[in-house]
């Protein structure tokens, strides 16, 4: 056995060989096996030297017998012959090896031993089709990716690219594998970028990790913007084998913050040439950006104000109640004014205040939160405030003064007219009688107006429930025999100083007229006045009596009275309807539009 133990056999069972080897005497036990076949046999070198095959493999020693027996006996060599066996290490299922069995022999030829040399294609059928799956698995992986991958050679070939550039793309992996990857496709419409790519292989060959935003040709010509990679690939002695390309679309990203870059631009321009002053200001009530609007309005220049407080703007007796509200503010930010109901003023930089007034308008989407403020100097606004409502509260004293003027000269021509008709005859005397309840109508309105201190409109309810007031004590003698009953609106319904004069006119004539014409026999008697709103903007009048009505051949517009007379006339003038309705008595009914002024 000494043949056995020389440098090359020992050297050749210790070197890391992908087929198993062993050494048996004439009694078929180990001498020697190597690393390799100890794992294809499931079994340890020491479990396995010393001891037949028999003891070691007894299932698969029935297989093998014959084959070994006659290398022994023969001394010929049986080469690469497959058998299955079975091995514990692999029961229930059988192993396929390939084999060769040689002779070992002394230096006179006697045979001594058999060399195995075995091969476990099983094992390494198994191996292939893990190393299938997992490329398999690898190339699935990369082909659901959305990010582009590729592999290069280390000169610049593309031997590998997923699916995602070459669908984006519109080209089969035909027309890109296999060559430079600067002449591919993508970046074949720049000259200058392929120049750049190929510089960029040749310095990630050395090592260097390259990146930069590259535009590229995809489907029907179009471009895209990609974020790309070039980066070696070492093994795992650290020799850099590959180059790995790989990129994600920013074409949308760029987009964002062409139109981010463009929406800042005009906010600065505006900001900056804003007439109002503005202010970004963050917590706890910092100045971060003032534009020169805001610079003037409080006499400081911007690097003097960037970083403080706004507080500094603020009068020195307010400053510690403004940084409460500024707190509670920031606490649950949102769009308002700064204390719309108080007085607020802001401080120079000369110590001067000013008055101002102030809007907050959160940023969206700032963190932390930043507030816009603008500041108006109001300071030209207030005085010319003063002067209006100092030139209204005169107007104001000046209209009421004219309206009570306007009633007691009335109510002088009503007092005129009253002296005249004591000295005048029974006709005439209720000629002039007539004409002071229409005087005192017109009066009415001017009074309403003097005591409501509303001298545009009156309520149309309490003017004829006052006009139906002043009718009785024109005619005591007649409303001791008359009741009025008046149906007003639920709410008030105003009606211009025009309009009012001549609805007044209007319901005085027809009321008059029921009370001197309706009940000549009889000791008592109604007349309705009934108010009915219309909508939009219309109303109805209705005046009614229970009396003996209008003869058949009388209407409106005829007949001897002026009252009746006047009735269409004032009705016109009103732009209204005056239509009688059928029944018992006398009926009215008088529509008209509660908008606008009278034509």
């Amino acid at each position: 056995m000494h043949e056995l133990t020389e440098p090359a056999l020992q050297a050749l069972f210790d070197a890391d060989l992908p087929i198993g080897l062993a050494v048996l005497d004439r009694d078929l036990r180990y001498v020697r096996i190597n690393t390799t076949l100890c794992r294809f046999n499931g079994v340890t070198a020491e479990q396995a030297l010393g001891h037949t095959v028999a003891e070691v493999l007894p299932e698969a020693f029935r297989s093998v017998e014959a084959f070994l027996r006659r290398v022994l006996d023969t001394g010929e060599a049986v080469e690469n012959f497959q058998v299955t066996v079975n091995l514990p290490s692999q029961w229930p299922q059988a192993v396929d090896w390939l084999a060769s069995y040689r002779p070992i022999r002394s230096a006179d030829g006697a045979v001594l031993g058999v060399l195995v040399e075995a091969v476990n294609l099983t094992l390494e059928q198994r191996a292939k089709r893990a190393l299938a799956e997992s490329e398999a698995h690898v190339r699935r992986v990369l082909n659901s990716l959305f990010a582009f991958v590729g592999v290069l050679t280390t000169q610049g070939v593309l031997i590998e690219a997923n699916r995602a550039p070459l669908e984006a793309a519109g080209i089969d992996s035909v027309d890109v594998l296999d060559r430079p990857f600067w002449d591919t496709y993508w970046f074949s419409h720049d000259a200058g970028l392929q120049d750049w790519l190929r510089d960029a292989t040749a310095r990630a060959a050395q090592g260097d990790v390259i990146r930069r935003d590259v535009v590229v040709r995809m489907k029907h010509d179009s471009r895209m913007t990609l974020d790309f990679m070039l980066a070696p690939m070492r093994n795992d002695e650290g020799e850099i084998t590959h180059l790995i390309p790989s990129a994600i679309d920013i074409s949308d990203r760029k987009a964002n913050e062409h139109l981010l870059a463009t929406a800042m631009a005009q906010f600065r321009s505006a900001f900056q040439s804003a007439p109002e002053g503005m202010a970004l200001v963050e917590p706890p009530g910092l100045l971060t950006l003032v534009n020169p609007a805001f610079c003037t309005l409080f006499g400081y220049p911007a690097e003097d104000l960037l970083g403080q407080s706004v507080a500094l703007l603020v009068p020195t007796d307010r400053r510690h109640d403004h940084n409460g509200l500024m707190d509670a503010f920031f606490s649950a930010p949102q769009e308002r004014s700064m204390a719309p109901k108080r007085r607020i003023q802001g401080r120079r930089a000369d110590g001067s205040l000013l008055d101002i007034e102030v809007g907050l308008n959160p940023v969206a989407g700032t963190s932390p939160v930043q507030v816009l403020v603008t500041v108006v100097d109001i300071t030209e606004r207030l005085r010319i405030h003063g002067v209006l409502e100092q030139g209204l509260r005169e107007k104001t004293v000046l209209l009421n003064e004219v309206h009570h003027r306007v009633k007691n000269n009335l109510q002088l021509i009503a007092s005129l007219l009253r002296l005249q008709s004591r000295h005048s005859s029974g006709e005439a005397q209720q000629a002039l009688s007539d004409s002071i309840g229409r005087v005192k109508a017109i009066a009415l309105t001017h009074q309403l107006l003097y005591e409501t201190k509303n001298f545009a409109e009156v309520d149309l309810n309490q003017f004829l429930r006052r006009l139906c007031g002043l009718l009785r004590d024109s005619y005591p003698d007649a409303f001791s025999k008359v009741h009025i009953d008046m149906r007003t609106l639920t709410t008030a319904q105003p009606l211009s100083l025009h309009r009012a004069v001549t609805c007044g006119l209007l319901v005085n004539e027809l009321v008059t007229n029921a009370i001197k014409h309706a009940f000549p026999d009889r000791q008592r008697g109604t007349v309705s006045i009934d108010i009915q709103d219309l909508p939009p903007g219309r109303v109805r009048v209705r005046v009614a009596d229970d009396g003996v009505g209008l003869a058949s051949d009388q209407g409106l517009g005829q007949g001897n009275t002026l009252g009746f007379q006047l009735v269409p006339l004032l009705g016109k003038q009103l732009g209204a309807s005056v239509t009688q309705e059928d029944g018992p008595g006398c009926r009215f009914v008088i529509e008209f539009s509660t908008d606008g002024e009278a034509p």
